[in-house]
């Protein structure tokens, strides 16, 4: 099913997001967490594409297996940074020979001491979202930064950048993860403001351990809330305690979210069915479950 008729549904849904593993040897444990997550009926689920591409072929069979093996609607994505176009163009022909339809087309982090682009690949991830469009039915999704992209230094151009990837064929946008919800219903008045009138996915990360803090502000530049801060500086030296708050603190998030009309939230789960069960958990009478099609 393409997701974008997914996003058409007015109750409130869930999707996830796992990861490919960097080598073959985890791959078995990536498949039984996959699967713990797509017991829970969600939406879709959602799975990565590492950097240089080395995870595509994982990418691609993770996605098929969520479809053809769990009845899940799947999302792979697709990125250009350190892919050459050749490589790009033999992983979209893997997607159509495993008709998976729901691709998520991402530039990508521009890896350090790295020359980019090079004269083999897309710069933008506009352009790749063209090509899947001239390529095939793809229904296809895109990123979205509601406090700017951190390469951008003005949100103004960040935004017209945005509206012209959309209008290259995009059908629903995923943000980066937020952790005041203020910051979403802003980015999304701005936004409709510009005409860009698509589907818009708020991706929320449970935080669970206290060493994600910092990752996380080096690599999203994220806005952390004084009350986001309380619950880490109180809680983040006990490793349960503070799984149990960042669990409460994303599904008060989501609770938030949906109460004020948004319908489709997506969870960067980060391969932890634990964490994906505990939030469903909490939004057992809120939370439309999907048929699961064997």
């Amino acid at each position: 099913m393409k997701i974008k008729d997914i996003l058409k549904e007015t109750a409130p849904h869930i999707s996830f997001e796992v990861f490919p593993p960097k080598t073959d040897a985890g791959f078995e444990s990536v498949l039984a967490a996959t699967d713990r997550i797509a017991a829970l009926k969600p939406s879709y689920i959602s799975v990565t594409y590492g950097a240089g591409g080395g995870t595509s072929k994982n990418t691609v069979n993770i996605a098929s297996h969520i479809k053809d093996d769990l009845g899940v609607t799947s999302l792979a994505h697709l990125t250009c940074v350190s892919s050459t176009r050749e490589h790009v163009q033999e992983v979209i022909r893997q997607l159509k020979e495993k008709e998976i339809e729901n691709v998520l087309a991402l530039r990508g982090d521009i890896p350090k001491n790295s020359e980019f682009p090079l004269p083999d690949q897309y710069k933008y991830a506009s352009e790749l979202v063209k090509e899947m469009k001239e390529q095939g039915d793809f229904c296809i999704g895109a990123a979205c930064y509601p406090e700017g992209h951190v390469d951008t230094e003005f949100k103004r151009d960040d935004i017209n950048n945005l509206k012209i990837k959309v209008d290259c064929g995009v059908d629903f946008l995923t943000t980066q993860m937020f952790f005041e919800n203020s910051i979403f219903y802003n980015f999304l008045y701005k936004i409709r403001e510009k005409g860009i009138m698509v589907p818009v996915l708020p991706g929320i990360m449970p935080v669970t351990h206290k060493s994600q803090v910092e990752r996380i502000c080096n690599m999203s530049g994220t806005v952390l809330p004084q009350r986001f801060i309380d619950v880490v500086e109180r809680f983040g030296d006990n490793p349960k305690a503070m799984r149990q708050a960042g669990i409460a603190y994303a599904t008060d998030q989501i609770i938030d979210l949906f109460a004020n009309g948004i319908n489709h939230v997506h969870i960067y789960s980060m391969n932890k069915p634990e964490v994906a069960e505990a939030i469903m958990n909490n939004l057992s009478e809120i939370v439309v479950k999907t048929e699961i099609h064997s």
